[in-house]
């Protein structure tokens, strides 16, 4: 049974910091990705992860401030949010598919087939 469970997400002030979890079973999955969706806005990409490579890729705005781990004897995939602005308050959702290729955008939300329900997190100036 697919199941992706987020936890970690919460409350800061800007300049703070935040770790995702995001506990997947049911298959290996090829692709691990965070996404997160603001109010009125699209679901965007923010960080992926090829696990047959070991590769990861990151959204622009969150290069050098979020990072993208997994730790495969938990089948748990992480991301570390760190120097959090509130531009990056949003709901974030876990995101995995187990037969994605190399090769394409990995921040695409079309690339996943499951999807997390989403932890929220908040970040006041």
């Amino acid at each position: 049974q697919v199941q992706l469970v987020e936890s970690g997400g919460g409350s800061v002030q800007a300049g703070g910091s935040l770790r995702l979890s995001c506990a997947a079973s049911g298959y290996i999955y090829n692709c691990l990705g965070w996404f997160r969706q603001a109010p009125g806005k699209e679901r965007e990409g923010v960080a992926a992860f090829y696990t047959r490579g070991g590769s990861t890729y990151y959204a622009d705005s969150v290069k050098g401030r979020f990072t993208i781990s997994q730790d495969n004897a938990k089948n748990t995939v992480y991301l570390q949010m760190n120097g959090l602005k509130p531009e990056d308050t949003a709901m974030y959702y876990c995101a995995a598919d187990k037969l994605c290729v190399y090769g394409g955008s990995f921040l695409s939300t079309d690339r996943y087939t499951y999807w997390g329900q989403g932890t929220q997190v908040t970040v006041s100036s």
